[in-house]
């Protein structure tokens, strides 16, 4: 029980730290991309939190894995360069004992992953298509920077907005072009105003209403254009909201895809379940892999074990491709990629169990 709780212990350490470490790097960059479509005025600057708490479950489910696989790599090439796995050997802990621990350990993580792929994941990402609808609703208008030409939600008008209050939302010295359908190209129609303010309507449309403003109309290339003064003007500047768009299958809840027999469905399904069950897999190989003399260190066989899981994860993606182009049979699916490396993880633990025994043999016999 000592030796379980040891080898369960530094390995969740090492797996932590790796999970953290990705997790900190991806999450950085995603909100590295939010930040950048906020000051582009594509999205308000109040949803960049929301779209990076909705990104974190689908990240972790892809992330998980990788980390489960690297940490046992990690934490037990340590043991074997610090010489820990060979007095585990000679006090009878054999290497299929170590890997019924792993296994152990990654039917754990494989139940919070799955609980993350199938349940929480979907969604977070029902919850991003929803606040990406919303944001493309509100472009241009909730996040509104002064000193930049921004276009209206209808693609009718451009604003141009000296400077914004915090304080009533008002919007000071407003520069509007508007472009009318029923005037000819070449009609000109300006308004600028003292101040501004965005209207929300009962009926789900905006309107910018506009005080102490002068409008300006006329036709292009002429030297005359009418001038009228107004106390109040508005405009629409987003229409009411269209119905929303047909959701794709990677946001469907788990329960509408096993309801499902749509090609797309199956292979969305398979997908989701392909994650957390690819852990034990990858544990199996992970273990005789992390296998090293001390005096290649612990990072002796991190380059085959990397490419070992990237072709494990492209098999899956090439498969879940041509699953979805109905070249492939849904009963075949993506459950042969999991078989070939279930044979590989079963064949380098019985190679070296095989090779310790014959060593073991081959010394007594010596003697």
């Amino acid at each position: 029980m000592l030796i379980f709780r040891y080898l369960l212990k530094e390995t969740v350490k090492s797996q932590l730290a790796i999970f953290l470490i990705l997790m900190a790097i991806f999450v950085t960059l995603r909100f590295v991309r939010v930040l950048g479509d906020a000051s582009d005025g594509d999205i308000p600057a109040g949803l960049v939190l929301g779209f990076l708490a909705l990104y974190a479950p689908i990240l972790s489910s892809l992330v998980m894995p990788i980390s489960a696989y690297l940490g046992i790599m990690l934490a037990h090439g340590r043991l074997y360069v610090d010489s820990e796995m060979t007095v585990m050997r000679a006090c009878g802990i054999s290497e299929w004992y170590i890997t019924r621990v792993m296994l152990f350990l990654s039917l754990i993580i494989m139940c919070i992953t799955g609980a993350i792929t199938l349940y929480l994941a979907p969604m977070a990402a029902e919850n991003e298509y929803k606040l990406r609808e919303k944001a493309r609703s509100e472009a241009g208008f909730s996040a509104i920077i002064p000193g930049r030409f921004q276009q209206t939600g209808n693609g009718k008008a451009v604003i141009f907005v000296h400077e914004t209050n915090s304080g009533d939302d008002s919007l000071q010295r407003v520069f509007l072009s508007q472009q009318q359908n029923d005037t000819p190209q070449s009609q000109v129609r300006v308004v600028y105003a003292q101040e501004g303010r965005i209207r929300n309507n009962e009926d789900g449309t905006r309107n910018l209403v506009l005080n102490s403003g002068v409008q300006y109309e006329g036709e292009q290339h002429q030297s005359s254009f009418r001038k009228v003064a107004f106390d109040e003007y508005q405009i629409q500047i987003n229409d009411k909201p269209v119905e929303q768009d047909r959701r794709k299958v990677s946001v469907l809840p788990t329960s509408e895809l096993w309801n499902d027999d749509s090609i797309e469905a199956r292979a969305e399904l398979q997908w989701r379940i392909a994650i957390p069950l690819s852990i034990p897999f990858l544990v199996l190989i992970a273990v005789p892999l992390s296998a090293v003399d001390p005096r290649q260190g612990r990072f002796g066989k991190m380059f085959p074990a990397i490419l070992l899981y990237l072709g494990y994860f492209l098999l899956l993606l090439a498969s879940r491709r041509v699953l979805e182009d109905g070249k492939m049979p849904p009963q075949l699916g993506l459950w042969w990629v999991h078989a070939i490396m279930l044979i590989i993880g079963v064949g380098l633990i019985a190679r070296d169990r095989k090779t310790g025994t014959h060593f073991r043999a081959w010394i007594l016999g010596k003697k």
